[in-house]
């Protein structure tokens, strides 16, 4: 399978797991899992092309278990049959309390302080355990803030991490955002005033 071709692929897979499988009249479980062969049926695929599509999927993000596959994480909230505590139970629990990280632009900052962090249509919101990991590197990551799982925890909010290594949290309290990254020469230069915004120093 050609490139375009594979990541054409890819894109409607991904689509079909985290949004549109009930539209597509398919089953799927409280943690997302959903028959191959609903998936195979409903994209007219053969199980070759899928299956490559899974296997050369850089991030992981679509998991098979014998007859079944899901996308690891990522589903939105609305119209879908997945629930927080179905997915949080197919997910490890991270009982560490070393920082995690969430990157965001600086535009999202005031927003964020007042609001902490939210994960608007999706389940929850995306975090790393690696400050140099890929998450701060995509497009429109300006800082990465850092969180403390310990603080996560006394408010009673899990930190997870799914199958292909990403951290997950239903929301973050401003409270427990502790510290600030900058990634861009324009957060370099708002990073005292960005940390004052959001930690009250």
């Amino acid at each position: 399978m050609g490139r375009d071709h594979m990541t054409d692929t890819s894109k409607k897979l991904s689509w079909l797991l985290r949004h549109g499988a009930p539209s597509m009249g398919i089953a799927m479980d409280a943690a997302g899992w959903v028959a191959v062969d609903d998936v195979l049926k409903a994209l007219g695929m053969p199980r070759s092309r899928l299956d490559e599509a899974v296997e050369n999927n850089t991030k992981n993000r679509l998991e098979i278990r014998g007859d079944r596959m899901r996308a690891s994480q990522g589903h939105s909230r609305e119209g879908m049959p997945v629930t927080l505590a179905g997915l949080e139970a197919s997910w490890e629990e991270v009982l560490g309390d070393a920082p995690i990280w969430h990157g965001t632009s600086v535009g999202a900052v005031r927003g964020i302080a007042r609001e902490g962090i939210r994960p608007a249509a999706r389940t929850h919101v995306h975090c790393t355990d690696a400050l140099d990991s890929a998450v701060g590197k995509r497009a429109k990551v300006d800082v990465m803030l850092e969180i403390s799982p310990a603080r996560l925890r006394v408010k009673g909010i899990g930190v997870f991490r799914s199958q292909n290594g990403v951290i997950l949290v239903r929301e973050v309290p401003v409270g427990c955002i502790v510290g600030l990254v900058p990634f861009v020469a324009r957060a370099k230069g708002e990073a005292e005033a960005l940390r004052a915004l959001l930690l009250g120093a």
